[in-house]
């Protein structure tokens, strides 16, 4: 124990200096920071009316938005869609089901609201196949839908979730005939698991985005346009700034990214009511390589290099940023210092109310247009006619 303690007193002695309690709540905070997450129930489902195909949930910043959404459940469905809000009163909010739950169904409780839509790649009735990309974490499952540019879009999805976040995305690009990757990456559930199983945030998960461009490239791309939504936009541009491929990388298109994990992890951190210098004392932790192995982490995660508004300089391809000011769990901040810092190559058009990764969702049009006409003013694809 005193060699433990003496060892840990070198590595971090301003965690020892907190207490051995204290020190123990660093350590758990740092390791929630690392482990993949799960999906969590956010609501409730109070009412089906089976005969008006509308559905009853608690009232929530998430559930009251306009737009189209899903809903994991349990029971009878595993996902539903929903449609556009009927009524709003006090703690509930009432909504168009899109899709058809029968009479006699059992639909659970609790409930998860999502901004993905489509689960499934046959949802979008386009042409697409399965494939598995070789990356240095080993085969990592894609699905490819083909097109006519040789320039190929790259999709990374965000933290604890899947490929299919990423779905909505696929029709603007299939309509701009861009052929597109929708790529998992290590320790996401599908994907293969690092020896650890922990995020590194970026740090270690480029190399399979990286790997995917790769075998674009491979395949008869020229040129990629890599597209991250939340955390994969961490992922994208660190690919961006260390890949040996990129000076084949055309443009990236980021949907409520993480540009900096301090800003984002601090604000997490208020939001659960963690007081400093916990977030503080926990990514110190993660950064030194005797205390991440005991958070759980794999390596030590340096914060300097995953902030890319400080690495602002390093950048050489054309950005978009769709970024809603309302988001409630990445911040915009970050993004709008990215935006500040590089207005030679970010581009960032205002969108409000939106939350996070749920830009689509809210103004398909807005969001749609944003994409076409960036793509068409950097001629990474035909203008709409």
């Amino acid at each position: 124990m005193k060699r433990l303690r003496h060892a840990v007193a070198i590595a971090v002695p301003a965690v020892l200096a907190v207490g051995a309690a204290a020190a123990a709540a660093v350590l758990a905070t740092a390791h929630r920071v690392v482990t993949p997450s799960v999906r969590r129930n956010d609501t409730h489902i109070l009412a089906v009316d089976t005969g008006a195909q509308t559905i009853e949930l608690d009232r929530t910043l998430d559930t009251e938005l306009p737009g189209r959404y899903g809903l994991f459940t349990s029971g009878t469905y595993g996902y539903v869609k929903l449609g556009a809000v009927l009524g709003a009163d006090g703690g509930k909010v009432r909504r168009k089901l899109l899709t058809q739950i029968e009479s006699g169904a059992q639909v659970d409780r609790d409930a998860a609201f999502s901004g993905w839509y489509y689960v499934t790649p046959g949802e979008l009735h386009l042409p697409w196949e399965s494939v598995l990309i070789g990356s240095p974490a080993g085969p990592c499952p894609a699905w490819f839908f083909p097109g006519s540019s040789d320039t190929w879009v790259i999709q990374v999805h965000g933290r604890g979730t899947t490929r299919s976040e990423c779905l909505r995305a696929v029709p603007v690009f299939h309509g701009l005939g861009m052929p597109t990757l929708v790529v998992s990456y290590r320790n996401d559930g599908e994907a293969p698991r690092s020896r650890g199983g922990s995020y590194a945030l970026g740090a270690a998960e480029w190399r399979d985005v990286d790997a995917a461009i790769s075998y674009a490239l491979r395949h008869g791309a020229r040129r990629v346009v890599l597209m991250g939504w939340s955390m994969g936009g961490a992922l994208v541009l660190q690919t961006a700034v260390t890949s040996g491929n990129r000076d084949r990388i055309a443009g990236l298109v980021l949907d409520s990214p993480v540009v900096d994990w301090r800003t984002v992890l601090r604000f997490q951190a208020r939001e659960e009511g963690l007081r400093e210098p916990l977030p503080a004392l926990a990514m110190s932790a993660l950064e030194n390589t005797f205390t991440a192995r005991l958070s759980g982490a794999e390596e030590a995660i340096r914060f300097d290099r995953l902030d890319m508004v400080a690495r602002a300089a390093e950048l050489d391809a054309p950005i978009l940023i769709l970024h809603s000011e309302d988001d409630g769990f990445v911040p915009a901040d970050a993004s709008h210092a990215l935006a500040a810092a590089r207005p030679d190559l970010v581009t960032m058009p205002s969108f409000t109310v939106a939350r996070h990764t749920k830009l689509w969702n809210y103004d398909q049009n807005g969001w749609t247009s944003a994409i076409t006409e960036w793509m068409a003013a950097r001629g990474l694809a035909p203008a709409a006619s």
